[in-house]
């Protein structure tokens, strides 16, 4: 499973600086706007100690974690939406990630240009938000032409379609993001921005932080942490919320050969979680032995947790839980 994450925000708030401490990767990080015009992408390991345990109990040969791709995109100014900027490369960029981390400045250091000459995070965070929301109206507006002439002859997709998108463009009139739509078959196919799960990165230190600011965040239904980049040396704890916001979890399989960290949705049954190993084995699924990964450290090893009978048959209705161990069986 692909799982891509795109770092967005005004320019220099310091996106590139943590797409750089993220990817390990030295890419331009340079003190003026559009520094970064094409999006760099790199892969970044979810930290899991889980892998590590098991794989030295297993003598594993190779340990392979769960990840997410970090997409780090140009930045965005007022109007983006109509082209502004570089907005037409940057909201299509922003379309093919799953969700998003916004970068607020908070810090404030005179030698780092602010495009709007002085810092004000909760004015930055309702410019992102409203370019989104007018680019989504822009494309809703189109779509709801089509679904309503669809609707007109009587199919009852086509009727849904249109009543979703109807209501789907009232909330962003009204300036509201959509993440409750995100689900919705016709929201997915569009690939709207403001549908997208956002965690905020607040890019400073705690005492440059307002409440006030933390309540509007909270308030969108999101996420934050606080870092100060330029100090920063451990974003384990970012990359984990940045997983977590898409309600990901990850079971495990692991053998002398590899032991490895799968990534699935929460609430996925065993034949889907099996076919994210290999297609025939979710299309010829039978059972899965599975045990809790800690239940399997304290055994030593999957003869020894057998033998203590932790080892689990389950059939096709079980839904996967973070941090099970699995062998599949499939004909």
């Amino acid at each position: 499973m692909k799982l891509s994450i795109g770092i967005v925000g005004l320019p220099n708030v310091g996106k590139s600086t943590l797409f750089n401490l993220l990817t390990k990767q030295s890419v331009l990080a340079a003190n003026y706007p559009f520094a970064t015009i094409d999006p760099n992408v790199g892969v970044v390991a979810v930290p899991d100690e889980r892998v590590d345990t098991l794989a030295e109990m297993s003598k594993s040969k190779k340990k392979i974690p769960a990840v997410v791709e970090f997409y780090d995109i140009a930045g965005l100014v007022k109007g983006a939406y109509k082209g502004e900027g570089l907005g037409n490369q940057f909201l299509a960029h922003i379309r093919e990630a799953q969700a998003i981390v916004v970068v607020l400045r908070v810090f404030n250091d005179p030698g780092v240009v602010h495009v709007e000459s002085t810092i004000d995070p909760l004015r930055d965070m309702g410019t992102i938000n409203t370019e989104l929301a007018l680019k989504d109206l822009e494309t809703v507006n189109k779509r709801l032409d089509k679904a309503e002439g669809e609707a007109r002859t009587g199919d009852k997709k086509a009727i849904k379609n249109m009543e979703v998108l109807k209501t789907v463009k009232a909330e962003l009139e009204k300036g509201n993001l959509i993440h409750q739509f995100g689900e919705e078959e016709i929201v997915r196919e569009m690939q709207l921005l403001t549908s997208k799960k956002q965690l905020y990165l607040l890019n400073g230190d705690e005492a440059d932080v307002s409440a006030r600011l933390e309540a509007e965040i909270k308030k969108l239904g999101a996420d934050y942490l606080v870092a100060n980049l330029a100090a920063i040396k451990d974003l384990g704890e970012l990359i984990k919320k940045a997983y977590a916001i898409l309600d990901l979890i990850s079971f495990l399989t692991t053998g002398e050969d590899e032991t490895r960290a799968w990534t699935i949705k929460r609430g996925t049954r065993a034949p889907e979680a099996a076919g994210v190993i290999h297609t025939d084995f979710e299309k010829n699924f039978i059972r899965a032995e599975v045990v809790n990964w800690k239940k399997l450290l304290e055994s030593g090893g999957w003869s020894q947790a057998k033998q203590k009978g932790l080892i689990r048959l389950e059939g096709k209705e079980y839904v996967v839980q973070d941090g099970d161990v699995m062998v599949v069986r499939h004909g």
